[in-house]
């Protein structure tokens, strides 16, 4: 009952519901007289360690950091003109989250793109900055980790995209 691993020790990952993390290796645990094997992967921002059954990686939705072409097709997002749904705020702020805990960089752009203000337009309320800098610290994240720079940099480029675009 041997497992094909996906992932070995140091590689960065993305977890859809906390973003990018490092595999610290893959560990065997016997849970009710069965072993199992776990990706064990720690995520710095949170300061927080997921253990995941390799059988269930897939699943979950752990993937390897996006393509750079992936991570282009969530700036060519950015500068795309903001859909604003006249929709409750309850109902919107939902799938803004159900977006960006899917963890793919797309669906987070498109977050960042119709939450982000223009200086005309009338101030954003706290849920809407909360979840606007949620989208942001989670794109910045994988594009610090695929760009190999530091996250305040990524922040940087990805809020220069947005200003472009406005």
């Amino acid at each position: 009952m041997s497992q094909k691993l996906e992932f070995v020790a140091g590689d960065l990952v993305v977890y859809p519901a906390h973003g990018v993390g490092k595999v610290d290796g893959v560990e065997t645990l016997t849970v009710a007289g069965q072993s199992v094997s776990l990706y064990a992967i720690t995520f710095e921002k949170e300061r927080m360690k997921l253990k995941i059954p390799v059988g269930k990686a897939k699943t979950s939705g752990l993937r390897r950091l996006s393509s750079k072409d992936r991570l282009k097709a969530a700036l060519d997002t950015l500068q795309g003109r903001a859909r604003v749904r006249r929709t409750m705020w309850s109902r919107r702020a939902q799938e803004y989250e159900a977006k960006i805990n899917s963890g793919d960089p797309v669906s987070i752009a498109e977050v960042l793109r119709d939450l982000r203000r223009n200086t005309e337009q009338a101030e954003q309320s706290y849920s809407e900055r909360q979840i606007y800098q949620a989208a942001l610290e989670r794109l910045a994240r994988e594009l610090a980790a695929v760009e190999k720079i530091d996250e305040a940099r990524a922040a940087e480029r990805l809020e220069a995209v947005l200003g472009k675009a406005a």
